[in-house]
């Protein structure tokens, strides 16, 4: 059975006002590349070749140019438009003749991941094909998210979004991995006060079923949510740090392909010629001179 991808980039930007009035929040740079990079990488190192980007129609045609069909990265790239924000998880409804009754993975297209081990949670996340996974994060301001608390014995038992007065510091990242009834389950949803199709209702409606999954990401990752101006310096200057230490870059597509072995030298080295006055061409030269290895 075959996971579909779904990359969220819709939506209006409006706390990054007036840089979003004429760009999408996910094509801004962060660092050196753009936003979407970061959760497309995602789930590539998931395994996931099967994708589909959710985007405004003012904004797909930037996102098509940008990239393609995904055919550069041996995988392959479908795109769908959102026309109003309403809810997350009105993307697997949109995205529903895409999924097409297989398990789904759905990431927002302003979420950074990053920390040694992950992309084995990713995997695991990904060859589970009965029930939903989520990841959750211990955040100082959990009130700004979906918050998940635990029993005594770490066992996942509520669900809140947005809390006034949150019963735990866990907050539910943008990461959600879903069985082949996601769309159905998301279906049944009605909107919320605020008129959006929430994506906590539908984990607690796995959570109800007793088929949620939590992984609890630890101080050992990051997770970057860059959805105000500071957020978004915030990650910029991570990436930057990061790299510059380590000498590795965060979200290379290319990187990511050679390794699982989807694309081969030629692909990458195209790529590094297109891009041979900057630093991310020359890590990609780089790259192919030691063979593929980080």
């Amino acid at each position: 059975m075959t996971r579909k991808g779904i990359v969220l980039a819709g939506g209006s930007g409006s706390r990054l006002h007036p840089l979003t009035l004429s760009v999408s929040k996910q094509l801004m740079p962060v660092y050196d590349k753009p936003l979407i990079y970061y959760p497309l990488c995602t789930l590539l190192e998931a395994g996931i070749r099967d994708l589909l980007v959710i985007t405004t129609p003012h904004d797909r045609a930037a996102f098509e140019r940008l990239l393609g069909d995904g055919r550069q990265w041996g995988v392959s790239i479908a795109y769908a438009e959102q026309p109003r924000p309403e809810g997350i998880a009105q993307a697997l409804l949109i995205g529903a003749d895409f999924i097409a009754g297989e398990p789904v993975a759905l990431v927002l297209g302003d979420n950074i991941f990053h920390g040694h081990g992950l992309a084995g949670l990713l995997r695991s996340a990904a060859a589970r094909h009965s029930g939903a996974t989520i990841f959750a994060y211990n955040v100082s301001d959990p009130g700004r998210y979906g918050v998940v608390s635990f029993d005594a014995s770490g066992r996942a038992i509520e669900l809140e979004e947005k809390p006034a007065q949150p019963r735990s510091s866990h907050a539910v990242t943008g990461l959600y991995f879903y069985d082949a009834d996601a769309v159905a389950l998301a279906r049944t949803l009605r909107p919320s006060a605020r008129g959006e199709l929430e994506i906590t209702d539908l984990n607690r409606a796995y959570l109800a079923r007793g088929d949620l999954r939590v992984e609890r990401l630890g101080p050992g990752f990051a997770w970057l949510d860059t959805g105000t101006h500071e957020s978004l310096l915030d990650a910029a200057n991570f990436i930057n740090v990061m790299q510059a230490r380590q000498g590795l870059q965060i979200a290379c597509p290319e990187e990511i392909a050679l390794a699982q072995g989807w694309i081969g030298a030629a692909e990458v080295e195209a790529m590094a010629r297109r891009c041979q006055s900057s630093s991310y061409g020359r890590y990609l030269q780089a790259l192919l001179a030691r063979g593929g290895a980080a």
